[in-house]
């Protein structure tokens, strides 16, 4: 068994796995690149309008989700993937499943935002 790590050398591995994550969901994924472009724009967007705090932090974590949400699609597609390409059942369950969370999910995006601008 591999020694755990602690402190702030835990700390930091963990740090640098997280960004080897998003760097590789960024390379490989079209649909984290879209979305990180949505939330490029619509947290400022956010940020400009005159709606109370907890609204707009309703609406940049309504943004934030989605993006949690697909990074958990992609790699639930990942490991599904690892286990063999053949199709099964199983297979095609898990990931119509991690992609209804991601459709779920923008859906209750969009339905904030158009609660607070509305």
């Amino acid at each position: 068994m591999k020694p755990q790590r602690q402190g702030m050398s835990r700390l930091i591995h963990a740090s640098i796995y997280s960004w080897q994550g998003l760097k590789l969901a960024w390379q490989h994924e079209a649909a984290i690149r879209q979305e990180c472009m949505a939330l490029l724009v619509l947290i400022p967007v956010a940020c400009l309008l005159h709606v109370t705090s907890l609204e707009r932090a309703l609406l940049i974590v309504s943004v934030f989700a989605v993006l949690v949400v697909e990074l958990l699609n992609s790699a639930i597609e990942a490991v599904v993937d690892r286990i063999g390409h053949e199709m099964h059942p199983l297979s095609g369950q898990a990931k119509d499943m991690g992609s209804a969370a991601v459709l779920v999910t923008l859906m209750a995006a969009v339905g904030v935002w158009l609660c607070i601008l509305l």
